[in-house]
């Protein structure tokens, strides 16, 4: 699978990203309000993406890991998570730090929300982050997303004790 957007090209993630995703995954400042980053080290990484890979491989994946390339070039992930029914898909993404700022994650997001909008017919999609990552509100933002609340419950991998997590959703209708 492969999907091209303007200026970039997501491909299923796989052991042949292990440097370049260790650059943004075990990146403390990149990662510190994620809940399943920063990784500690090259093997909890390979384990990840050796999982994805797994994933990849079942006739219908719950979980879709992407590679986002420039130019062919590795810098962030995309992920899209399905509900049990296959009826909602939840976003995730991370850019590597030095490509902040440059529009790539609402970029790739938008070309993953066409893909499965066409492929599989979704037309609800979520995302959540923690409550203190203004970056990640306004890719919802500019993703046409809408504020749907703030809750706690959120544990982030290098944060202590319970955070808060804000919600967002887009609905599309035909």
């Amino acid at each position: 699978m492969k999907i091209k957007t303007e200026r970039l090209t997501l491909v299923p993630i796989s052991e042949a990203f292990l440097d370049s995703a260790c650059a943004y995954a075990m990146n403390a400042d990149n990662a510190r309000l994620m809940v399943y980053l920063p990784k500690e080290d090259r093997d909890e990484v390979r384990e990840f993406l050796r999982s994805a890979g797994r994933e990849w491989q079942k006739p219908q994946p719950d979980i879709c890991e992407f590679a986002v390339l420039r130019d062919g070039e590795h810098i962030g992930g995309m992920t899209m998570y399905f509900e049990g029914d296959y009826t909602r898909g939840e976003l995730g993404w991370i850019i590597r730090r030095d490509c902040w700022g440059n529009g790539y994650a609402v970029e790739a997001a938008k070309g993953l929300m066409d893909h499965f909008r066409k492929a599989m017919g979704l037309d609800r999609f979520i995302a959540h982050c923690d409550s203190e990552n203004t970056a990640s509100k306004r890719v919802m933002e500019k993703l046409g997303m809408h504020y749907v609340e703030t809750h706690g419950g959120r544990f982030n991998r290098l944060t202590e004790g319970e955070r808060r997590e804000c919600l967002y959703e887009i609905i599309f209708k035909e």
